[in-house]
């Protein structure tokens, strides 16, 4: 399956679900969400949401949650057309659990300090990673109040408008690849403030 073709399956298959009803999407407490490419071609995308109390514990297993729950998510989400493999490096997402990687990542640096924390990946390529760099991020902080944030940063998707490019050359990446993430961050959000009890 190449690139353009998988990304064109993922949302047919997820937006049929989510109209029959078999997925929840939830609009969380103040959730936001923004997006930027920078001239090198790389692009960062933030989502926010403000629930009334912590969703996780401020420790190493907290941080390793904010993660899986994530990657659950995005199996969730496709209905298991993207699966999470463990590999040595870290961890893949391959179709079917056995195809090609379309996305490689490093093991997670779990962060736990004062009122924060969190769970990074690395980017290490796949399909969808035009080269590696970047991360995917996952955090809770306490201060001033409760925040839960995921965000991309530094990452070189393969569908995105090259530097000098024109513009429409990387619609494929923000009506499809980026609409899911957005998604799938709105299932994560809810999902994390539900099962907390929030």
């Amino acid at each position: 399956m190449g690139v353009g073709a998988l990304a064109a399956a993922l949302p047919v298959t997820a937006i049929r679900g989510y109209r029959a009803g078999g997925m929840t999407d939830v609009t969380p407490h103040g959730w936001k969400t923004s997006q930027r490419r920078a001239a090198d071609g790389a692009v960062e995308s933030q989502q926010h949401v403000f629930p009334p109390g912590p969703v996780v514990e401020a420790d190493d297993a907290g941080a390793l949650r904010l993660g899986r729950i994530y990657w659950q998510e995005v199996e969730g989400f496709t209905r298991g057309i993207v699966r999470t493999v463990e590999t040595a490096e870290g961890m893949e997402l391959r179709v079917a659990g056995r195809g090609p990687a379309v996305l490689r990542f490093g093991l997670p640096t779990l962060r736990a300090q004062g009122a924060t924390v969190s769970a990074t990946y690395p980017i290490l390529g796949g399909m969808l990673a035009r080269r590696p760099g970047g991360t995917i991020s996952f955090a809770q902080s306490e201060e001033p109040r409760v925040e839960l944030a995921s965000a991309i940063e530094g990452f070189f998707p393969t569908l995105a408008a090259r530097p000098g490019a024109p513009a429409w050359t990387g619609e494929l990446y923000r009506q499809v690849q980026a609409r899911i993430h957005v998604r799938i961050s709105r299932r994560y959000f809810g999902r994390l403030i539900r099962e907390a009890g929030l």
